[in-house]
């Protein structure tokens, strides 16, 4: 029988870490965070070892659940606290992020939709790359703050919204559900090549940011600019679709009432 808790040897507790080192490099590999310069993957690495250590030292097995799966917040928790105490937006990113915002905000007020990531670069007067930067800027505040149960690190709901996975409240395997997956399918399909890839491989296949900037020839941070925006524009989508399908069904229940 193997120790649990505080009852694990050195010896086992070292194992659990060096097996799991996999995982570690996992989870730094996969995340799309604009980050100082100053700062490189390898601290990424190392904070989330600290995640992975304090992992080992407080698993309990006699619990039935997999290390992995206990582990796997931990090293994320970490990597994301250490980031937050950086606070690696600088003010002038920050500014920007609220100029992209205010401008979002303006544009869906003036014409009455959201705007895509080309109006957003018209409006603003900012080229496409960025847009894109100031999209990654505001995906990382929000998962960051997000995970930290706290707001969106200063990015506003409607933007948040915009940036955050897409997902569907209902159960797997209901009829919402499936709809919502089958017109997830629909919209990546309808995407711009370079970000269908990067969707289809980030989401699919689960290849890492360096994995995917070799399948495309570009950088890892080119990447999470592509990820961003291809988020972006699917919520966006998402956000018109879902809106006629309600719309459509209220419609359906009065002529029935």
């Amino acid at each position: 029988m193997s120790a649990s808790g505080l009852a694990r040897s050195d010896e086992e507790r070292d194992r659990l870490i060096v097996e799991h080192v996999p995982l570690l490099k996992h989870i730094v590999g996969r995340m799309c965070f604009d980050v100082p310069g100053a700062v490189e993957r390898d601290d990424l690495f190392g904070f989330g070892m600290l995640g992975l250590i304090a992992a080992a030292d407080s698993f309990d097995d006699s619990r039935g659940l997999a290390f992995s799966t206990y582990a796997y917040p931990k090293i994320r928790g970490a990597i994301l606290d250490e980031l937050r105490r950086m606070d690696f937006l600088p003010r002038g990113r920050r500014e920007r992020l609220r100029e992209l915002e205010q401008t979002a905000s303006t544009f869906e007020q003036e014409h009455g939709h959201k705007p895509s990531p080309e109006e957003l670069s018209d409006a603003l007067g900012w080229s496409l790359d960025e847009v894109d930067e100031a999209l990654v800027s505001a995906a990382s505040a929000v998962r960051t703050s997000l995970d930290a149960g706290s707001d969106a690190g200063g990015v506003g709901p409607d933007l948040a919204a915009l940036l955050a996975d897409p997902s569907c409240d209902d159960p797997v395997g209901s009829a919402e559900y499936e709809e919502m997956k089958e017109l997830l399918v629909e919209l990546i399909a309808a995407l711009p090549d370079a970000e269908k890839t990067v969707i289809t491989l980030y989401y699919a296949e689960e290849l890492l940011l360096r994995e995917i900037a070799d399948v495309r020839e570009v950088t890892e941070s080119r990447v999470s600019q592509i990820h961003s925006r291809a988020i972006f524009r699917l919520n966006r989508a998402l956000s018109e679709r879902t809106g006629e399908t309600a719309e459509l069904r209220e419609r359906k229940g009065g002529a029935r009432g």
